[in-house]
């Protein structure tokens, strides 16, 4: 039986006073700054580097993540609203350990920032972005980011389609929230199914809208749009708890994501995310497949993938997840 939850699409006002709580100071475009170190990051098959990287002629505090060997894509990890990179620190590596680089920009993000994401979308497009280290930038691209920041990825990505970017591979987005233009702007990622746009969600909040995303993901009318971790236990037969607006910050969060989100990341999610995050990541890099981790027909639970299963209700383990609904 094919467990999914629905959600109203619409925004809803409540959401003013849960985004209130996230509200910090916003990053001031630096002066151009050395190359450093990232704080709080071990890997023997990557690095990660902050340095000020100019973009259409301004400044930005900008978290490199290199593989030590030479990448096979670029991807954007970008952070969500009054977020900052070091929040994605732990998933962004789990992504740059497949052998990607990973880029994410310290910016406003409200409302996905859409002229900001038409501005990196360009840089991006004709390739004048330089990344430390003596690196090379690599030619295929993927754009991702959380929450507010996934709806700015699929606004770079939009921009990536429209200057008509030979090597955009797809988006793989994490608990997005959608603005105006989300819907427009997947389509366009997408391109009638010509590239994948694959999502990671948590239980409908009013943080996330309620899963205002999973309108434009079903409008994709692709057979699998990603997985929507749920709940750890049933109360009196009914699913409770088991998953987080902030599962894809994990143990890089802090008092202002949980005061946000009104919860505390679950590291079994959080856990589960990386995995499938950091595959569907390679997958789009090389042109490689992982069955295990894709349901082939979201409406029938048997051509789920051995990995899918272990998390997908009713075969699998608690905490539950569900298959994002594709209708």
């Amino acid at each position: 039986m094919k467990v999914t939850i629905r959600r109203p699409r619409g925004v809803l006002a409540a959401v003013v006073a849960a985004a209130a709580a996230l509200v910090a100071p916003l990053v001031a475009a630096p002066p151009a700054l050395a190359a450093t170190t990232c704080n709080n990051y071990s890997s023997s098959s990557s690095t990660c580097v902050n340095e000020s990287t100019t973009i259409g002629g301004s400044s930005y505090s900008t978290d490199w993540y290199l593989p030590n060997g030479t990448a096979t894509a670029l991807m954007l990890v970008q952070h969500g609203f009054s977020r900052g990179c070091g929040n994605l620190r732990g998933t962004s590596k789990s992504i740059a350990e497949q052998g990607i680089m990973v880029i994410c920009v310290n910016a406003d993000m409200t409302g996905g920032n859409p002229g900001f994401a038409n501005t990196l979308g360009t840089a991006l497009s004709t390739r004048t972005l330089t990344p430390p280290s003596g690196k090379a930038l690599p030619v295929k691209y993927i754009v991702g980011g959380h929450s507010a920041g996934g709806h700015f990825a699929s606004a770079v990505g939009a921009k990536l389609n429209a200057d008509g970017y030979a090597d955009f591979k797809g988006a793989i987005l994490f608990d997005p929230v959608a603005a105006d233009g989300f819907t427009a702007n997947l389509q366009a990622v997408s391109q009638n199914g010509a590239r994948p746009v694959l999502a990671i969600a948590a239980r409908p909040s009013v943080i996330n809208l309620f899963n205002n995303s999973f309108g434009a993901l079903a409008d994709l009318g692709a057979n699998f749009v990603g997985i929507q971790l749920v709940w750890t236990k049933y109360v009196l037969g009914s699913p409770t708890g088991g998953s987080c607006h902030i599962d894809v910050e994990g143990e890089d969060t802090d008092f202002l994501g949980v005061a946000g989100a009104l919860c505390s990341p679950n590291s079994t999610q959080t856990s589960r995310l990386r995995a499938f995050a950091s595959t569907w990541a390679k997958d789009l890099a090389t042109g490689s497949y992982t069955a295990s981790h894709y349901c082939a027909n979201s409406d029938v639970l048997s051509t789920c993938g051995s990995y899918a299963n272990t998390v997908l209700a009713p075969s699998g383990s608690l905490p539950y997840a569900a298959v994002i609904p594709n209708s």
